[in-house]
């Protein structure tokens, strides 16, 4: 089943960016994958440009002999532009093989260990009523886990101020009043966006009484993993870290090191499913869940149910399409095939393949415009996270 075609379909959804990348074959069974490098599409284009006569012809079945030809088929191997571009062409080639089988991807990475995959809330709030509010709308709903998103800066505004200091005083009043009027029952983490020192980090945990939160995610950056063994060491609050992870290497001292709780795998980034299910064989040897990043549309969904659907240790999948936050990242005008959620979960489907489809009539006809990501600066006028 030779490789014909590499198709790249950027596109401008919901006011974000996507890339969603189709791989055909000569018997006519084509393949849908998705980098999630967003904001930075036209790298990973570039990428695929350079991948493209190298895939041209050869046999599509053949999923982990192309990805280590792919990955270690230049001198400098690696990096997140390379692997996002892997990410997408592995999760078609695994689109087609469970075509071409007539069995859901899952199928060809041991079956299924689980009938549905349970997801957890995005909750973005910028007010402390807006918070509670929303927060018991999702739990009267039968949500069972929330992840908060802070924006209490000016959301919108492309350049805004965040004062960390500022942020974390009032954040840490807020949820704490937060679990007062919910319980102890919800599951409850906070997103800071590496926006956080190791210093504002134990303080803002400080503010809260014990229990108020049941993990954190990426407070601080993670380039250097000895710096977040030491906040490892300074708190006893979970961490979920690994969404902007390009390889199983990254994740090894996370793993190895017991620094992270919990894996934000994101397959459209790490290396595709190939690579995620090696990081899920390398997490669970640590008793470490996987809890995937989810931000970009149904393709990503799709093929993370997949990896969910194999893996035994598994958390929550990351849903930001409820009825207090929905972007439209899923429209089903570009995917009139797609994973459909049932309340707080996505029930497995027996569908071959990935289990989605993409209007590229529709795509080529809208263009495409360059989308950058928001800028957060200091009163003092120096950058800081996003």
């Amino acid at each position: 089943m030779k490789i014909t075609a590499i198709k790249t379909y950027p596109v401008n959804i919901a006011g974000r960016s996507q890339l969603n990348v189709k791989v055909e074959t000569e018997s006519g069974i084509y393949g849908w994958g998705a980098s999630g490098l967003t904001g930075r599409e036209l790298a990973v284009i570039g990428a695929l440009d350079h991948f493209r006569p190298l895939l041209i012809g050869k046999d599509a079945r053949n999923i982990g002999a192309i990805w280590q030809d792919l990955y270690r088929g230049q001198y400098f191997e690696g990096g997140r532009v390379l692997t996002a571009a892997i990410s997408a062409i592995d999760m078609a080639l695994y689109d087609i093989k469970g075509k071409a089988l007539g069995v859901p991807v899952y199928e060809l990475l041991g079956g299924k260990q689980r009938d549905y995959v349970e997801c957890f809330a995005s909750l973005r709030f910028s007010s402390k009523e807006e918070l509670i509010n929303r927060a018991k709308i999702l739990i009267k709903e039968g949500w069972k886990m929330l992840r908060l998103a802070p924006a209490e800066y000016e959301e919108g505004k492309y350049a805004s101020t965040f004062e960390p200091r500022d942020s974390i005083a009032i954040i840490a009043e807020w949820l704490t009043d937060l679990r007062k009027e919910v319980g102890t029952k919800p599951v409850i983490g906070i997103d800071y966006h590496h926006r956080l020192t190791v210093a504002e980090t134990i303080s803002f945990l400080q503010r809260m009484p014990v229990g108020t939160i049941d993990f954190i995610e990426e407070p601080i950056r993670d380039e250097t993993p000895e710096t977040y063994e030491t906040l490892r060491k300074m708190t006893n609050v979970p961490f979920a870290i690994g969404e902007e992870f390009a390889s199983k290497w990254q994740f090894l001292p996370y793993i190895e090191r017991g620094i992270t709780q919990f894996a934000r795998i994101d397959v459209c980034n790490v290396g595709g499913i190939t690579e995620a299910m090696k990081v899920a064989s390398m997490a669970e040897a640590h008793y470490i869940d996987l809890m995937p990043h989810n931000p970009i549309g149904p393709i990503c969904t799709a093929a993370t149910l997949h990896v969910a659907a194999a893996s035994p240790n598994f958390s929550w999948l990351e849903e930001m399409n409820t009825h207090v936050e929905n972007p439209g990242l899923d429209d089903a005008n570009y995917y009139p095939i797609q994973p459909q959620i049932d309340g707080t979960r996505y029930k497995l489907s027996d569908t071959p393949g990935l289990g989605v489809d993409f209007n590229e009539e529709l795509a080529l006809k809208e263009g495409f415009k360059m989308v950058e990501a928001p800028r957060l600066k200091k009163e003092d006028g120096s950058f800081t996270n996003w």
